[in-house]
Order: structure tokens, then C-alpha cells, then sequence
């Protein structure tokens, strides 16, 4: 039955050969936002926050919770810093065209700067380190909503 029916498609393919699609993106416009990126990057900077405002316990017994309680925070943090790097590089790969770089010149190297800082704020808990991913994720935010004009 799958025999035929392959044979039957290509029959068909023969018969009526399918056109060449053409598309500004990989997939259908309107699903590519920079929102992901945003929140992915405010969300590395509470959780270093956070981080930072955890003070080591004397008690013996709550160093354990508290060794745990910064390796989960730290866990996400990093988690997050990883999907901020995704959506930056999905941006940078799959929307961004020609036409935006010549209006937007200096959009590689920000995008690769900020695709840098994601594992700045992996290696290390530092809240100037965390705003200035924020800083530059909203950059690329503000050139992505004004190709969407």
C-alpha cells in the first residue's frame, strides 16, 4: 500500500513540478521577536542579584542548603545567560539581511559583543557584568523593532 502510494506521488511530482518558494526569513515572517532575549537577559541580572545578597551561614549544618541554594541559582543563571546567547544568535542568523546591516553598520559587532557577554555573565556573578548584557541585548531590541517598520 506505501508502494503504491509513493509510486502514485511521484507521478504526480512528474506531472506538475513543484515551484520555487522565496522568503525573506527561514520560516513565515512574524514569529521572529527580540522579547526572548530581553527577558532571558533581566533574568541574569535578578538572579545575580540574588547571588550576591546570599550571606555564607556560620552554622555548620546551613552551609549545606546554602552550597545548594547557590549552585541551583547559579544553575539558572547560567540556564538563562545561554537562552539570551539562542535568541541573539537565532536573530542574528535567521532575520537579520544585508539591507539591515547597511542601515545598521555596526549590527555584527554588537550582536557578536553581546553573543561575548552571555559567557561573560556565565563565568562570573557581577551585576555591572549582568546590566551591561541588559544594555546590549536592548540595543539590538531597538534595530530589530525598527526593521519591523
Amino acid at each position: 500500500m506505501v508502494m503504491r502510494i509513493a509510486k502514485l506521488l511521484r507521478i504526480v511530482d512528474m506531472a506538475s513540478k513543484p515551484k520555487t518558494a522565496h522568503a525573506h526569513c527561514d520560516i513565515p515572517c512574524g514569529v521572529y521577536e527580540a522579547d526572548s532575549a530581553t527577558h532571558a537577559a533581566q533574568t541574569v541580572y535578578v538572579l545575580t542579584e540574588k547571588l550576591l545578597k546570599l550571606e555564607p551561614p556560620k552554622d555548620e549544618k546551613a552551609r549545606l542548603a546554602y552550597a545548594h541554594t547557590v549552585s541551583r541559582i547559579a544553575g539558572i543563571k547560567e540556564k538563562f545567560a545561554q537562552v539570551c546567547k539562542q535568541e541573539i544568535l537565532i536573530l542574528w542568523t535567521d532575520y537579520f539581511k544585508p539591507e539591515h546591516l547597511q542601515k545598521y553598520p555596526g549590527l555584527h559587532d554588537t550582536i557578536w559583543k553581546a553573543a561575548k557577554q552571555c559567557s561573560a555573565v556565565k563565568r562570573e556573578i557581577s551585576l555591572e557584568a549582568a546590566q551591561k548584557l541588559k544594555d546590549m541585548v536592548a540595543e539590538i531590541a531597538i534595530v530589530f523593532a525598527a526593521t519591523k517598520k
